[in-house]
């Protein structure tokens, strides 16, 4: 019974979608319906902050010594041990990424649909 009322349903948004007079759709493309050859060049989005847990000791610990960099070692080892491993993380997981898969970079797309452009002919 579900199944037939949904069906309707559909049925009816599509009669409202075609036009009265010759059954054609009413709403046009306002633009061909192609892809480029090229996409927006855009940075893609920045993952979580690391280490700030680590940058905050580092930068209480100057605040009471002075801002002494020697009476801080410990810290500042800490914090920059935390930022290598940030760093082969987001490298491993870009890595991964393109191998998986993942969303390419803006500059490879733009390059492979440039290698496989569209067709401005018909054959």
């Amino acid at each position: 019974m579900a199944a037939q009322t949904g069906g309707v349903l559909i049925q009816e948004k599509v009669s409202r979608l075609l036009s009265r007079q010759n059954g054609k759709p009413v709403l046009k493309p306002n633009r061909t319906l192609v892809l480029r050859d090229a996409v927006a060049n855009r940075k893609l989005k920045k993952g979580e902050a690391t280490c700030v847990t680590e940058m905050s000791v580092l930068m209480a610990c100057w605040k009471l010594n002075n801002f002494v960099d020697g009476l801080c070692s410990e810290e500042m080892k800490s914090f920059y041990a935390c930022v290598d491993n940030a760093r082969a993380m987001m490298k491993k997981k870009s890595d991964q990424s393109i191998l998986q898969g993942g969303r390419l970079h803006p500059k490879q797309a733009t390059s492979l649909l440039k290698r496989f452009p569209n067709q401005s002919s018909e054959i």
